[in-house]
């Protein structure tokens, strides 16, 4: 088992990409929806349904010219199960299913936040196992010990909004554009401390997280103070200072979010005992989350592992390597004769079965 094909249709982005086992990631390719979703303010499932049907081949051929490879070539096709918006990974599944199918090799299906998780793997220094998982996207805040591969156990999560959602609720507020975790980290570059927010479940003992109420403590704030510059909106001096008050908002959100993380971090390695962590999922682009986290693990002694940027956000190149572990490590699908393609929308990561 060597040339494995990923395919990840789990929400907005439509990508494929090609592992090999003897020489790594060998091509990747990525279509984001953003632009199609931005006039809505966020994902329309049945938008990505569709886009993904037109983008998925083409991508699929790109990354085999990319490689100069045949689709013949190929030992077995990873594709993303779940979770996600159900019909959009309905896309996939079917579209690797069938290939696999016709090429007669194998297919697995591979839990989207697994691949997040062995996404820093794929990285010239990979950390070794065991280590802690911050899992932190738009629809997901996750806090993972791992042990080995399959063996995860949940340290906390968020009983609400994940990050990465609070910030696109909180963009919508500052009146940014969508996706909100870019808009607001530019915002906050030209802001200041003194918005004095909320770091939610900090006080209390546990790893589990909350972000609802931080998004309204942001919405009080904005209610109490935009109405303190002046009465006529079209005043130049009261538009500058709406727009400096929400900078200042940007960043004292932002700085609240990745407080709240780095305490959670902390409190997860003492739990664990573990002096490796690993940061992935769109919000572990955020350059602020990263100075933060690099200068605590330089001042407590353990050491911090992100996947490149572009491997942060959804793609197939960790839905690539993690079925190839799971491939070489006899956790394959069997080769269904009716197609089945069944998808779980709804996956929980401890559901997942260790391999030998």
């Amino acid at each position: 088992m060597d040339l494995i094909l990923g395919i990840e249709t789990s929400c907005d982005e439509t990508a494929a990409a090609l592992y090999s086992g003897q020489h790594g990631l060998l091509a990747h390719a990525l279509h984001s929806q953003v632009a199609a979703h931005a006039r809505y303010g966020g994902v329309v499932p049945e938008l990505a349904s569709r886009d993904h049907i037109r983008k998925l081949p083409g991508l699929t051929q790109q990354v085999l010219d990319e490689a100069g490879l045949s689709v013949a070539q190929l030992d077995g096709i990873a594709w993303t199960r779940g979770p996600g918006l159900p019909g959009a990974l309905m896309v996939g599944a079917g579209f690797a299913r069938a290939l696999a199918w016709g090429l007669d090799i194998p297919a697995i299906g591979i839990h989207h936040m697994e691949g997040h998780l062995l996404a820093p793997l794929l990285e010239p220094h990979p950390p070794a196992m065991p280590f802690v998982a911050l899992l932190v996207s738009g629809g997901h805040t996750l806090l993972v010990h791992v042990t080995d591969l399959g063996d995860y156990r949940l340290l906390g999560e968020s009983v609400d909004d994940a990050a990465g959602e609070a910030f696109d609720k909180v963009a919508r507020m500052l009146e940014l554009g969508y996706p909100g975790g870019p808009a607001i980290a530019k915002l906050a570059a030209q802001g200041r401390p003194g918005v004095e927010l909320p770091r939610p479940m900090t006080q209390r003992p546990g790893l589990d997280f909350s972000f609802s109420g931080l998004k309204t403590a942001v919405r009080q704030y904005l209610q109490e103070h935009e109405g303190e510059g002046g009465e006529e909106r079209g005043d130049d001096k009261d538009e500058t200072a709406i727009s400096t008050l929400r900078a200042d908002v940007a960043y004292g959100f932002q700085e609240a979010v990745v407080d709240t993380l780095l305490i959670k971090c902390r409190r997860a390695l003492a739990a664990t005992g573990s002096r490796r962590l690993i940061v992935a999922g769109g919000v572990g682009a955020n350059a602020r989350l990263r100075e933060r986290l690099n200068a605590a693990a330089q001042c407590d002694g353990f050491s911090v592992h992100y996947p490149r940027l572009e491997l942060c956000t959804d793609n197939a190149a960790m839905i690539a390597y993690a079925g190839y572990r799971r491939l070489c490590r006899s956790a394959r699908e069997p080769l269904l004769a009716d197609l089945d393609f069944s998808v779980r929308p709804r996956w929980p990561l401890t559901e997942l079965a260790a391999v030998s």
